[in-house]
């Protein structure tokens, strides 16, 4: 081999890149950086706002989960205590056992007064849950939070149905004949 075959310059070097190379190569890093910049600029701006949000600001037309809007529109109306009550009548059974929840039903709850109304099917299930109703109390308050339920009212069964009109009926010594 000659020295013509070797090119000019030094051995295995690589030529210079032209202008054209050069400009593409700072395009490259120029859109890199600014990407950069962009993804860094908006994750701050994000941050700022505290996420994506429906305008420019956070208020109380942004979308909501519905949990987290119940939640809200009981605290508003301030209907959370009723609320608790009445998952508690839903879970009558678990809270009382069902033996008992076979015979005696929760029918109202008295918010102003935190009086719970329980209706039992006969006066000796009225007057079990008569006993029962300090700890009943205790273990609602204990599920419900301090001062939800205040006393357990115990309504027996209701009498016979009353009727309208004569109380005698044709033949009759008077309304206390049914009963003696």
């Amino acid at each position: 081999m000659s020295g013509s075959d070797t090119p000019p310059g030094g051995a295995g070097k690589a030529p210079e890149p032209s202008g054209v190379d050069l400009a593409r190569v700072a395009l490259r890093a120029a859109r890199e950086a600014a990407r950069a910049r962009g993804d860094a600029a908006q994750q701050r701006k994000q941050a700022r706002r505290g996420g994506l949000r429906s305008g420019a600001r956070a208020d109380r037309r942004d979308p909501m989960a519905l949990g987290p809007a119940i939640n809200r529109l009981l605290a508003e109306r301030g209907w959370e205590a009723p609320a608790a009550v009445g998952g508690v009548m839903g879970r009558w059974p678990e809270m009382v056992g069902e033996d008992v929840a076979k015979h005696c039903e929760p029918e109202r709850y008295d918010e102003d007064e935190r009086v719970l109304v329980v209706r039992c099917d006969s006066t000796a299930w009225a007057t079990n849950l008569r006993l029962l109703a300090p700890t009943l109390v205790a273990r609602l308050n204990e599920d419900l939070g301090h001062g939800t339920v205040r006393l357990i009212k115990v309504v027996g069964p209701g009498g016979p149905a009353r009727r309208f009109g004569p109380l005698r009926a044709p033949g009759s010594t008077g309304p206390g004949d049914t009963y003696g």
